[in-house]
């Protein structure tokens, strides 16, 4: 069996690229191999910053000879159904075998397709993987047709097994295949022969080439550590520079220079993010300072001096770059320390939504939800909205204008130099937090105040203007919001409702939209109208003729709207809008909520099921008892017994169910012991008045595990209920009781969950 070596030698490909190129390159190739009929032992894939190249071993030599059995039309049809079906087969007339059907007589074909060896297969296959390679950004140079992400120089294609190794013939838009390649473009430049995976991975070693991509990542980071190492300093993580600094480099070569003592009181973070963004260096601190006192460069080549000419320029460029967050450091301070009042002005200036207001109307709502939702969780409500009207405020400095990633962290710096307390500081820096799954979430009680309510805002404003996720598209990114709110929830135990701070929200968003509609001086009613309708209207048109003789921005519009709402007449037009009431979003937001809420608590081993379970019983606002009904059921749910008191649970409750919709009355009271003709009925009444009191004690004590240990006590008098009693039996006054006796059974269990929702 030969072994497949493919090698496709370009200009330098971007290293975001480069992963998800190797993956293709391996998918496209084998899923074609396998389609034609070879099969294989195992493949690979690799990358450097000018090659892909993939190995594919215990090829099959030839693809194998088959045979297909076609029907075709009947042997009466008329002739020009048959000669397409003689055209799709290749065959002629006298190849055709008739045969008898159920409506008579119709055409056979045996079709035999030869098997073909594995060059003829492999060029074919290479070929359309090369003109159809799905490169995010492609181009064509020259005068050729072919697109690839930068210009192709060679393609290296070969079939080695014990007889040697074999050019597969391939020519794509003029280049043909061979078995060469080239090593490091300055080192070894020249072209040398392989003749096998082994061969060519040495001599690229050779040739000043790691061809493996976590091989040079790994070089990399173990240079790094030692030379950090020898300073006393170590290197900041980081992952995703790491990986890209490893696409960029064929040789990678690190080198350690030293930042300017004029540098060194900038934040850290200001200098590990310039020096990542524009120079893709690692940033080494000193564990003594807490200072980035250092840095890491990559060369991609070894030179005579030992690198000492690469740093220096280096070195240059950085200053240059360090001199600039300097100068935007500097400035921005003046700024924080004179109170921010510009930033503030600025925020007027910035359009978050054009329904929803600008960033000042933003940050005016999110401060007002942070203040009410502050004593929820503990804490200061001035603090809070403190907090969240300087969160948004760095967003107009000149260092965030620069580096938009350190949107939050800035902020924390210009609160302290503003004089704000630490809590305050904190709270603007981590308020944008969790950013996602993995992210850290604040616990911090100012910090979860102002998170919380940012992420509230995000989402009640967006669906307030009917702006919701659809399929797999969220401009917005509230699918993220929604993560946040329950991340935030769950690890601060924030045992409320959402409901308040939704409808808080909502009703600040729909104010913020009559507003932007009344704003519209052409068509403000017609605006107004569609935002909430009915009374709303109304209520705009009142306020759009109030201001029709005076400047637009001298009206208090935050006046009127916040007397509209205290007097309920703002929450009235949204609560009357046709067909659009206020609960009704509320409902819909917390639908969502729950949805993303299934997705996470997936990834930890619950089932959608038991989810919908709890999230069927009253409470389900609060997400935090949500998650601990579920997990209590769903560690009941593991054991056998935990299954057979569902399974006579949902029996119950489904009997229940059908007596009460063919009666047409409710069993819901009444049951009653004296009736009770047998020792299992006795035995269930009594289980069920040693239980109800227990779980009712439990779930008001919010002791789930208790509650489930209550219910579990069921499982045997159930069992033991339906084994020997018919619930329906002809005696009306004993199928009356013993339907009753089955919604005490329903309604033990619903203390917890719906168990009719459970599956299986």
């Amino acid at each position: 069996m030969p072994d497949l070596l493919i090698e496709l030698f370009s200009e330098e490909i971007p290293a975001r690229m480069q992963a998800r190129a190797r993956e293709d390159l391996r998918r496209m190739v084998t899923d074609g191999l396998v389609e034609a009929g070879l099969t294989y032992a195992s493949a690979g894939a690799f990358s450097t910053p000018r090659r892909l190249a993939l190995t594919v071993e215990g090829l099959t030599a030839a693809s194998p000879t088959t045979r297909e059995e076609r029907k075709g039309p009947r042997t009466d049809a008329p002739e020009k159904a048959l000669e397409g079906f003689l055209r799709s087969t290749g065959l002629t007339r006298d190849q055709l075998e008739a045969r008898d059907d159920k409506k008579g007589q119709v055409w056979f074909a045996t079709v035999t397709k030869p098997g073909r060896p594995a060059a003829q297969i492999v060029a074919e296959v290479l070929d359309a993987t090369i003109r159809n390679f799905p490169w995010p950004k492609s181009m064509r140079w020259g005068s050729g047709s072919l697109r690839w992400v930068r210009p192709l120089h060679s393609i290296l294609c070969i079939l080695s097994d014990e007889a040697g190794a074999t050019v597969v013939p391939l020519t794509v838009d003029g280049i043909t295949a061979g078995d060469t390649t080239r090593g490091h473009r300055f080192m070894a430049p020249d072209a040398f022969a392989v003749t096998g995976f082994e061969d060519y991975a040495a001599k690229l070693r050779r040739a000043r080439v790691m061809l493996d991509a976590e091989e040079r990542a790994s070089e990399i980071r173990s240079q790094a550590d030692n030379l950090a190492f020898a300073r006393g300093w170590r290197i900041v993580p980081d992952d995703a520079l790491l990986t890209e600094v490893a696409g960029l480099v064929e040789w990678p070569v690190p080198l350690m220079g030293v930042i300017e003592d004029r540098f060194l009181a900038l934040p850290p973070e200001v200098l590990q993010t310039s020096m990542k963004e524009h120079q893709k260096f690692f940033s080494a601190q000193n564990p003594a300072t807490g200072r980035i006192e250092g840095f890491v460069t990559v060369a991609n080549i070894e030179t005579p001096d030992d690198g000492a000419t690469i740093l220096s320029g280096n070195q240059r460029v950085l200053a240059a770059r360090l001199s600039d967050a300097a100068f935007f450091w500097e400035n921005d301070l003046r700024e924080a320390t004179s109170g921010m009042k510009a930033w503030e002005d600025g925020l007027s200036a910035v359009t978050f939504h054009n329904k929803l207001g600008s960033q000042a109307d933003r940050v005016a709502r999110i401060a007002a939800l942070a203040r009410e939702i502050a004593p929820l969780v503990g804490a200061d409500p001035d603090q809070a909205e403190r907090a969240a009207r300087l969160a948004k405020l760095d967003l107009r400095s000149a260092m965030v204008g620069e580096f938009p990633e350190l949107q939050g962290t800035m902020g924390r710096y210009y609160a302290l130099e503003a004089g704000e307390t630490d809590a305050v500081a904190d709270a603007a820096r981590d308020h944008y937090k969790p950013l996602g799954p993995s992210d850290e979430v604040p616990t911090a009680p100012v910090s979860v105040a102002v998170a919380l309510a940012d992420k509230i805002d995000t989402l009640t404003g967006f669906w307030a203007i009917d702006e919701k996720p659809t399929g797999s598209k969220d401009p917005f990114a509230l699918r993220r919001a929604a993560l946040g709110v329950i991340r935030l929830s769950l690890k601060n135990m924030l045992t409320v409702s959402m409901r308040t701070p939704l409808r808080n929200g909502l009703m600040a968003s729909f104010a913020q939209s009559i507003r932007a509609a009344v704003e519209e001086h052409d068509d403000a009613t017609e605006r107004a109208w569609q935002t909430i309708g009915g009374q709303g209207a109304a209520y705009a048109k009142k306020l759009y003729s109030d201001a029709v003789d005076k400047k637009f921005n001298e009206i208090d519009w935050e006046g009127i709207l916040e007397g509209a709402k205290k007097s309920g007449k703002l929450e009235q037009a949204i609560d009357r809008r046709p067909g659009r009431y206020l609960n009704d979003y509320i409902t819909d937001l917390l639908s969502f909520l729950h949805d993303r809420l299934k997705v996470h608590l997936r990834e930890q081993g619950i089932r959608h099921d038991i989810i919908d379970a709890v999230l069927a019983q009253e409470g389900n606002d609060d997400l935090v008892r949500v998650v601990a009904r579920a997990t209590a059921l769903n560690a009941m749910l593991a054991t056998d017994d935990g299954r057979n008191l569902t399974q006579g649970l949902k029996r119950a409750g489904n009997i229940l169910a059908q007596a009460e919709e063919k009666d047409g009355v409710e069993y819901s009271f009444g049951a009653d012991p004296k009736f009770a003709e047998t020792d299992e009925e006795r035995a269930l009444f009594a289980a069920l008045d040693r239980a109800d009191p227990a779980i009712r004690a439990a779930m008001k004590a919010e002791d789930y595990p208790a509650a489930i240990t209550a219910i579990a006590a069921l499982r045997a008098p159930i069992d033991a209920f339906f084994e020997a009693v018919q619930v329906n039996s002809d005696n009306q006054i004993l199928r009356r009781n013993r339907l009753n006796l089955l919604s005490r059974i329903r309604d033990a269990g619903r203390q917890i969950a719906d168990f009719t929702r459970i599956e299986g």
